[in-house]
């Protein structure tokens, strides 16, 4: 038999609620962390400021920017920061772009219809 004070809808929606609040902080933290971990790359030189990398995608891939996120990636033989961007192209693709965040190229680029 479940129990009974779990069933309640009161008690999931207040389940849920922290759940979602426990998620949110999280998302906080890492963002902190983040942003302080490109503010550093920046500063040192490592990485181009995400203005100039949005004025290139806006430039050769003209839409509607819908993420940005920035990773450092080992390859093995070295490391390197990467701006991976996703947007909403005229007609409705969305594209996927992975540029080298030292010099602005092009890594790679998916597209869906």
């Amino acid at each position: 038999m479940p129990n009974q004070f779990f069933c309640q809808p009161w008690c999931r929606r207040f389940l849920l609620l922290c759940a979602m609040s426990l998620i949110f902080v999280a998302g906080i933290c890492r963002a902190d962390g983040d942003h302080d971990r490109a503010r550093k790359a920046l500063e040192a030189g490592e990485i181009l400021p995400l203005s100039t990398i949005l004025q290139q995608v806006e430039r050769d891939y003209p839409g509607q920017v819908l993420d940005v996120e920035l990773d450092r990636e080992n390859d093995g033989r070295s490391e390197r920061w990467i701006y991976k961007v996703k947007l909403l192209r005229t007609g409705g693709a969305l594209v996927k772009l992975a540029v080298d965040g030292h010099d602005g190229t092009l890594i790679s680029r998916r597209s869906k219809d």
